[in-house]
């Protein structure tokens, strides 16, 4: 469900403890091109069957195969005034976040066009399709710490359409965002639904080795006949603790309405804390500790008495031959307090997997 506002060049920044300075920045071209390509094959130990793992993976949820998880090409146009970016996409994570998409728009990636509205500060209207502004992780699983997505991520908008309003302090230490939106990670909205949906972002960079974020979004994914107010907030920091060593931390928690017009709400949240080692300027390794809880099912429906409370732990291995390539392993376990996963005709508390992926980007 993301592809936050933090650029892969700043994540780069932010586990080696160093900043690009202004000098060094290249002015970027009017026209570019390029693209990314992530292969992958994850083993379920569960082993689905049809192959398809639980439901609330949206990446790298084929079992037992060698496929595709996001492959795409993509055109950018920028100047001092103007901005655009279009790019297409395909692979299993397409195919899980844009199922409810109609026609040709399941493969749209980004599709997007802003102007600056002032002549003198960094103030941008942007509308389209865009990667979202909710979390640290994103779909380009190369910029992320973690080989696969946490729950949190996987369950929480990777993209979305509307129209941003963004603001950049002079010395790009507080970003501002307002957002009108077509709903929760949808490019259509739903059919019946006359409300938009609306986010905020602030973001602060004290200095070259931290970020610290705060994403909200309000308003329904129902139509209006059964219409359930949601609201959602995001909490993130990503520090570097020295040269080699990272620290991300995160909190999701979000309530919508029992019923329409209700007063009282159903809750659910997520924490999530990633370490990462950087062993030297090509190999690394990262590890994660993760909990979901949604009683109620808001997000993930278990249909068990406790509902989908699962506690996950992850460690990867990561290797980068050249900057624009990684190949990596990542071992993952999740532990739940109900049987809430399936192995054969046997219900079980617990998932384990393992993933190794190549991605490239050009």
């Amino acid at each position: 469900m993301k592809k936050i506002f933090l650029s892969a060049a700043f994540a780069f920044t932010i586990i080696n403890g160093f900043a690009q300075t202004d000098s060094a920045v290249k002015p970027l071209p009017v026209l570019s091109f390029s693209g990314y390509v992530e292969t992958y094959y994850t083993y379920d130990f569960n082993k689905p069957s049809g192959n398809d793992r639980p439901g609330f993976f949206y990446s790298h949820n084929r079992h037992n195969e060698f496929n595709l998880n996001l492959g795409f090409i993509k055109a950018a146009y920028n100047n001092d005034k103007v901005r655009a970016n279009l790019a297409i996409g395909a692979g299993t994570y397409m195919n899980a976040n844009y199922s409810a998409e109609p026609g040709t728009i399941k493969n749209i990636y980004e599709a997007n066009a802003g102007v600056k509205i002032s002549r003198k500060k960094n103030l941008w209207l942007d509308a389209g399709i865009f990667s979202s502004h909710i979390g640290f992780e994103s779909a380009v699983s190369k910029d992320c710490w973690t080989l696969t997505r946490s729950i949190l991520a996987d369950n929480s908008p990777y993209f979305e359409s509307g129209a941003k309003l963004t603001y950049t302090t002079d010395n790009n230490k507080w970003l501002f965002s307002g957002l009108v939106l077509n709903g929760w990670q949808r490019i259509r909205r739903v059919d019946g639904n006359s409300m938009m949906s609306f986010g905020s972002q602030v973001q602060f960079k004290p200095s070259s080795k931290a970020l610290i974020n705060y994403s909200t979004f309000i308003g329904t994914d129902k139509p209006d006949s059964v219409r359930l107010m949601r609201y959602f907030h995001n909490i993130y920091g990503i520090f570097s603790l020295s040269s080699k060593l990272g620290l991300t931390a995160g909190f999701d928690i979000g309530s919508e309405q029992r019923s329409k017009g209700s007063k009282s709400f159903h809750v659910w949240y997520s924490p999530v804390v990633i370490v990462k080692y950087a062993l030297n300027d090509q190999w690394a390794v990262a590890a994660r500790v993760e909990y979901y809880a949604d009683k109620n099912g808001v997000i993930i429906s278990s249909a068990t008495p406790d509902g989908f409370k699962t506690t996950g732990f992850s460690l990867n291995v990561d290797y980068a031959p050249v900057s624009n390539a990684v190949v990596r392993l990542e071992a993952r376990t999740l532990k739940s307090k109900d049987a809430i996963f399936t192995k054969g005709f046997t219900n079980k508390d617990n998932n384990s997997f393992i993933t190794a992926s190549v991605a490239v980007s050009f």
